[in-house]
């Protein structure tokens, strides 16, 4: 059989007529997201609003996909991702003071960024290392058994930056 020749719905099979054009193009929105995050650090509203003309989906639609999914910000984020352990393990570990010691040495709350981005604390519900609690990760790195000392020394690291 000839290339000319190949009928390509028939060779694709149901599926491939199935979808439409529009099916297809909405299939590569949250690709899309991720390769904007990626480039930005975050997701830009005009460039939100761009995607949306190109892909001939509605803004709205876009930030409701986007807001979905917990990996997606629509804020610019720190240079270090400080996440504490708020677990069962982690919390009664101690992980409270930990979360509460970010918070006034970098004077921001759970969910924020400081102003020069260098640092944007979150809070999990659990790492999965219960027993290397109290658990931290920075920039996915995990930090198990932080005390005290260990936590002074995560502060200090992450101001030398």
């Amino acid at each position: 059989m000839k290339v000319e020749e190949i009928d390509v719905n028939k060779e694709i099979g149901v599926v491939g007529t199935l979808l439409s054009e529009y099916e297809k193009t909405r299939g590569i929105l949250i690709h899309s997201l991720h390769m904007i995050q990626e480039d930005n650090g975050y997701l830009p509203g005009d460039i939100l609003s761009n995607l949306s003309k190109k892909l001939d989906i509605p803004l709205a639609e876009i930030y409701s996909v986007a807001s979905f999914y917990k990996m997606f910000h629509f804020k610019p984020r720190g240079k270090k991702i400080v996440k504490v352990c708020l677990g069962t393990a982690c919390y009664v570990r101690g992980s409270k003071k930990i979360l509460t010691t970010f918070e006034e040495e970098f004077n921001i709350k759970d969910g924020d960024t400081t102003e020069d981005l260098l640092l944007t604390l979150e809070t999990v519900g659990c790492v999965g290392c219960c027993g290397l609690a109290p658990v931290t990760t920075i920039n996915d790195v995990v930090i198990g058994e932080v005390g005290t000392k260990k936590l002074e020394g995560l502060i200090e690291s992450i101001r030398e930056d």
